[in-house]
């Protein structure tokens, strides 16, 4: 799932898991509350769940792996606006994704 935002704020993070439980409905566990009514906060939390991980974990270095190869590969040009970066990197996504690209 591709989302492109102006900001990085916490209601767009919560917007964004929202979208993520609606497209993995037979999700067993995701949490939320805070920025939901009550009966969307518990219709949210009975999938969502959250783990912290150590800072220091082989998947946040994957992670940072990856957003270095799209910034270079994707985002090394300027982009004028949001709808183009969001195609960009939802182009740069799909054919990552295609060519089942690995972190060594």
């Amino acid at each position: 799932m591709t989302c492109v935002k102006e900001h990085r704020t916490k209601v767009d993070y919560v917007d964004f898991m929202e979208k993520l439980s609606l497209q993995y409905p037979d999700a067993k566990s995701i949490r939320f509350y805070e920025y939901f009514l009550p009966e969307n906060a518990f219709e949210l939390a009975k999938k969502l769940r959250f783990h912290f991980t150590p800072k220091k974990g082989s998947w946040l270095n994957m992670a940072d792996i990856e957003l270095s190869v799209l910034s270079r590969q994707c985002l090394n040009w300027r982009i004028d606006d949001i709808e183009t970066l969001a195609k960009e990197v939802a182009a740069w996504k799909l054919e990552r994704n295609k060519s089942k690209t690995t972190v060594l």
